[in-house]
């Protein structure tokens, strides 16, 4: 069931009344039961997967339990149950095909004989999010950062909570086992709250991510039609229509979940206002990339090891990171970029500082602010067209043509169809609608450098209150797209 669907629209109230109806220690059965009727609504055959892993994971971590912190050794072989169980579902679903066509063709360009068989497997959605999920929790429990759960029934919700199931925040066993175990009441400043946060996430996908959509599925599923500044708009388009996408999942998972009193965790705070790489992965999928500093990066050594081991691992990091989000080498590429930036932005610190210093940009910290603001997002944008291309050909052809007549500002709108440059051949409405809906959103975005829009609007009188969420309304049904666009994140 997608967020943006009319099904969800029913689903949701129906499932808030019943959950404040309900007996306060019945209700995470009502949570339980809708967070498998809301994955169930998909493909009812892949909760089997679910149950199994909650099963798996629920009989590790209780076995895990049964030993001190000072028989932590006994713990490991369930540990590493719990690790094979999920690493090896993820792998079967998710990069059997992807590795196997990828040997399939080292081996056919040797001239080898391969016969290993490709299977035909739909990749259960949200897999790689709940995956993450419960092997923090087995992880967590393990190193003894936290009890094992002993009700089933809370731990399954923990594991399937449908605000965030599919398309995370990936959220950790210490934040919201704890608030599985409570029950809330019914508060109107807080349901109100929610309802506005999940407002904003409507907006940012109806109305911003899918109208983007448009636009850059036309030069990115068929780049060799377009070069030159169509090519660049398209890949910025993409940066602000993936950013809406998740972003504004995440806007409405956490809303949905504060209408009924739980609070997730924040995943996303104005990325592209970074100043530096490593800043904008502290502000972007903040879920993430906190799993992967926390499981991967620290247990490899983290900065605390020589500085060619620091670069290894800061680099290795992302190239895992970029699998994660895809099995396909535009995913590796695009984390391998980051990696890069990171590590080149460690090696070359002192020589970027002095650079600055020499042409005068530290005398103006404003500027110099906004050179870094932009500098970074160039580069995000660029590792953006891997993170998009259907191929890696197809990404490389962007690279080449998206300069293309730039040299002469005369030349790039000179003897060229406007309207299909500037994407008007899909009508005018929906390029001025998604300028202007970024221009709106990046606006609330700066203001909120001074603090929370929610709480400047709680504090106006009610009629302006009233009055911001009519005019937000209106504009979701004037503008938005309704064809139940499926978020970018669920294929990963």
């Amino acid at each position: 069931m997608l967020f943006n669907s009319t099904e969800f629209f029913i689903f949701f109230p129906v499932v808030v009344t019943l959950y404040f109806l309900a007996p306060r220690n019945k209700r995470w059965i009502i949570l339980l039961l809708a967070s498998y009727y809301f994955y169930m609504s998909w493909k009812p055959a892949y909760t089997i997967i679910l149950v199994a892993s909650t099963i798996v994971d629920y009989l590790t971590g209780r076995a895990m339990g049964r030993y001190s912190d000072e028989e932590k050794d006994k713990r490991k072989p369930y540990l590493y149950i719990s690790l094979i169980a999920n690493l090896a579902t993820l792998g079967l679903f998710k990069y059997y095909n992807f590795f196997n066509d990828s040997a399939r063709g080292i081996a056919e360009g040797l001239g080898m004989n391969y016969a290993m068989p490709a299977f035909e497997l739909l990749l259960p959605m949200g897999i790689s999010f709940y995956t993450f999920q419960t092997m923090s929790y087995s992880i967590d429990v393990y190193q003894g950062r936290i009890k094992a759960e002993k009700h089933l029934g809370i731990f399954a919700l923990f594991i399937t909570f449908f605000p965030q199931l599919v398309a995370g925040p990936i959220e950790r066993a210490e934040n919201l086992l704890g608030q599985l175990r409570s029950s809330f009441d019914f508060d109107y400043y807080r349901v109100v709250a929610g309802l506005r946060r999940m407002a904003w996430g409507f907006f940012k996908k109806i109305v911003i991510a899918d109208n983007l959509a448009l636009l850059v599925n036309q030069v990115y599923n068929n780049p060799t039609d377009y070069e030159g500044i169509t090519l660049i708009l398209a890949t910025v388009f993409f940066a602000f229509q993936i950013y809406c996408d998740f972003s504004g999942y995440s806007d409405i998972a956490i809303g949905a979940a504060q209408v009924m009193g739980y609070n997730l965790m924040e995943n996303f705070r104005r990325p592209y206002f970074s100043k530096s790489i490593s800043e904008f992965w502290s502000r972007w999928h903040i879920s993430l990339s906190s799993w992967f500093r926390d499981y991967l990066y620290i247990p490899l050594g983290g900065n605390r090891v020589v500085k060619w081991r620091w670069y290894y691992n800061l680099f290795l990091t992302f190239l895992v990171s970029g699998l994660w989000h895809g099995a396909n080498w535009t995913f590796v590429v695009w984390g391998a970029l980051h990696g890069f930036y990171l590590v080149f932005a460690l090696v070359t610190a002192k020589q970027r500082d002095a650079l600055a210093r020499t042409i005068g940009l530290t005398s103006h910290p404003v500027l110099y602010k906004w050179v870094q603001v932009l500098s970074v997002f160039v580069l995000v944008c660029f590792s953006w067209i891997f993170f998009r291309a259907n191929n890696i050909s197809d990404a490389f052809y962007i690279i080449k043509y998206s300069f293309v007549g730039l040299g002469n500002i005369g030349q790039v709108f000179a003897g060229i169809n406007l309207d299909h440059v500037l994407f008007m051949d899909q009508g005018p409405k929906i390029f001025i609608v998604s300028v202007v809906a970024i221009l709106i959103m990046e606006t609330v975005h700066l203001i909120q450098r001074n603090g929370s829009v929610s709480q400047l609007i709680m504090q106006r009188p009610a009629v302006v209150r009233w009055g911001v969420y009519y005019v937000a309304l209106i504009a979701v049904l004037l503008f938005g797209q309704f064809g139940n666009q499926e978020f970018i994140y669920f294929q990963f």
